[in-house]
């Protein structure tokens, strides 16, 4: 006979107990058992009350253990998988309640592998012919929109709500939208759908949808569809504005977040500490560092986060010292800093080319704070020193990491090895990643990077037809402006924007004012075989310029110049536009894709170190 493990044992104990008790003994006990659920807001308090289920007979209680499954989720949310496979067995009649309750426990826990698993109980309750009802739809989408990658899941779950008559319920179309949002940008039109089908006369829908876009990277589309949410006359609630924002940061759309801090203002929207971090964040990222800081000093209460999207902004516009400023003051304050505000601190340092501050707060991180760097961590010392040419040290930092570095690191270094002429080093590097991640178009794109600034044609040409047969395309470098309330995106050499002939004579104009004021074009960024006028004439159609000559074109004399830029900001168009913002005596600010580079009477402020 096999030995009873000790929950067996204790079960059929309790049953033994529970027979002799009579039925209002039974239903005494079951009363203060979830009176005791109830109060449990420790482990401690769960396994006592566990001990009193038990002691009571009440193990194949589905009231009881639907209480007790919903407390140990937010009191012990480690005992709940082992108390699930401990108590849910063929002797607990299953109903809705209760299922209910267990996709919801475990789709909100804090523990990534417990929330994978809230879809599983779904099938449980078909076979056991329980009816689904209109609370079991809502959590179970969001269970499916927390496995991205495995859509048929949230397709079947879809299915199941048309079935039962419940896809058109208000709360289950709000999450079906935000389930096909998280898909990716290919399920972003049955979200779509979704919202076109239902009444829009609720904050919830437009926010579901506006999230959703900007999640899918169409914030353009986020901020075309909250313009019709305000024409239809629907108020827009704290999560709208939230979504907006983070549309704004991403397109860099600096008029429309500053238009949102005064509508919030002016339309008595609550300014809780997530909407104003919201803030500081959509303002940093369009450029507006002071204003991000001002919202920060107006706070009431700042937590964490709110220090570190201060320290973040900062750190964008290569303001190092004051972001290490920023982080002493938050420790002054009394608020610990947490593996994210260290990102921060450390990115400050790479930018501003502190690396005696970066190297004492890395240390400081296990030594003062008890915090084990992470991967992030190590990615910010190797870039730091990368951007001060220290890449010998930096190569030896990557050597003694107690984790095997991921393609960002090397790519770093491969970075620095091409910014200061190691590029022996840097196609070794590349050639490894090439063979561990044959996928990743950014290793082909260096590699090619490489060949092209050594002049080995013939290789770089092998690369770029292994590319293409393997169907890898490069990300094209795209520029992005806001003006009179539009968001203009321009790709180099693209002919769509219905100004571009005039668009083109700009450029055209700006090249020879360049050329009239000494400026030479780096050619060497050009990454293909053509002689040197060919290669100049290529290198004044990159994204930027083209937007730089847009605005030039519709603004008057002494506008500021705003841009956002996809990718690095090539050498050229560095060089180019300070002598740009000299020449046309205007102020310009690009963002690229890890700072910002603020040009001003030809000089910029990362003083060339990026």
């Amino acid at each position: 006979m096999r030995p009873l493990h000790w929950h067996q044992r204790r079960l059929r104990f309790s049953t033994a107990v529970a027979s002799h008790n009579p039925p209002s003994a039974g239903r005494a006990a079951e009363q203060h058992c979830l009176r005791l659920l109830e109060r449990a807001s420790t482990p401690a308090a769960v396994l006592q009350s566990l001990a009193f289920l038990f002691k009571s007979g009440l193990h194949s209680n589905p009231l009881v253990l639907t209480r007790l499954f919903a407390s140990s989720a937010t009191a012990a949310p480690a005992l709940l998988d082992p108390l699930v496979a401990a108590l849910l067995n063929p002797s607990v009649a299953i109903d809705a309640f209760l299922v209910n309750t267990l996709i919801r426990a475990h789709v909100t826990s804090p523990i990534p592998s417990v929330r994978l698993r809230a879809a599983a109980f779904f099938p449980l309750m078909l076979r056991s012919a329980v009816v689904p009802n209109k609370f079991t739809f809502p959590f179970l989408l969001k269970s499916c929109a927390a496995q991205p990658g495995s859509p048929a899941v949230g397709l079947q779950a879809h299915a199941a709500a048309l079935k039962f008559g419940f896809a058109t319920d208000h709360y289950v179309s709000n999450t079906l939208i935000h389930m096909y949002s998280c898909f990716g940008g290919g399920f972003l039109g049955d979200a779509r759908n979704v919202f076109d089908r239902m009444p829009k006369d609720s904050a919830v829908t437009w926010s579901a949808m506006i999230g959703g876009y900007v999640r899918g990277g169409m914030s353009s589309d986020a901020v075309e569809l909250f313009r019709e949410m305000q024409a239809s006359g629907v108020r827009p609630d704290e999560v709208t504005v939230i979504g907006v924002l983070a549309a704004a940061a991403d397109l860099g759309a600096l008029e429309l977040a500053r238009w949102v801090g005064r509508f919030v203002q002016r339309e008595g929207i609550g300014r809780s500490v997530t909407l104003c971090n919201a803030l500081i964040d959509a303002l940093a990222k369009c450029g507006d560092v002071d204003g991000a800081v001002a919202v920060f000093k107006g706070m009431e209460v700042r937590t964490v986060v709110s220090w570190t999207s201060v320290i973040d902004a900062l750190a964008m516009e290569g303001r190092g010292k004051e972001a290490v400023g920023a982080f002493e003051e938050m420790k002054a304050a009394g608020v610990p800093p947490d593996d994210v505000a260290f990102i921060g601190v450390l990115t400050a340092c790479s930018h501003a080319g502190m690396v005696d501050e970066g190297c004492r707060y890395f240390d400081s991180m296990k030594m003062e704070h008890g915090i084990v760097p992470k991967i992030e961590h190590y990615g910010c010392m190797v870039d730091m020193f990368g951007r001060a040419g220290m890449v010998e040290r930096a190569m030896e930092f990557v050597r003694i990491m107690p984790m095997k570095p991921n393609p960002v690191i090397w790519r770093s270094l491969v970075a620095a090895c091409r910014a200061h002429g190691q590029l022996e080093l840097g196609e070794s590097i590349t050639k490894n990643l090439l063979n561990e991640y044959p996928a990743h178009e950014a290793n082909y794109v260096m590699l090619a990077n490489v060949y092209a600034l050594t002049r080995r044609w013939k290789e770089k040409s092998e690369i770029r037809r292994e590319m293409s047969k393997r169907g890898i395309k490069k990300v094209p470098g795209c520029s992005v402006v806001e003006l009179d309330g539009e968001v203009h995106e321009f790709i180099a050499g693209d002919e769509s924007h219905p100004q571009y002939e005039e668009i083109y004579r700009m450029v055209e104009e700006m090249a020879r004012e360049l050329r009239r004021v000494g400026h030479i074009s780096a050619t060497s960024e050009v990454l293909l075989d053509l002689d040197e006028e060919d290669k100049e004439g290529a290198l004044q159609w990159h994204s930027e310029k083209l937007a730089i000559a847009f605005v030039l074109l519709r603004t008057p004399p002494g506008t500021q110049v705003r841009v956002v830029k996809n990718l690095r900001v090539c050498s050229d168009c560095h060089a180019a536009i300070k002598c740009i913002s000299r020449v046309y005596n205007r102020e310009i600010v690009v963002r690229d894709r890890s700072r910002f580079h603020r040009f001003k009477d030809g000089s910029c402020s990362c003083n060339d170190f990026w």
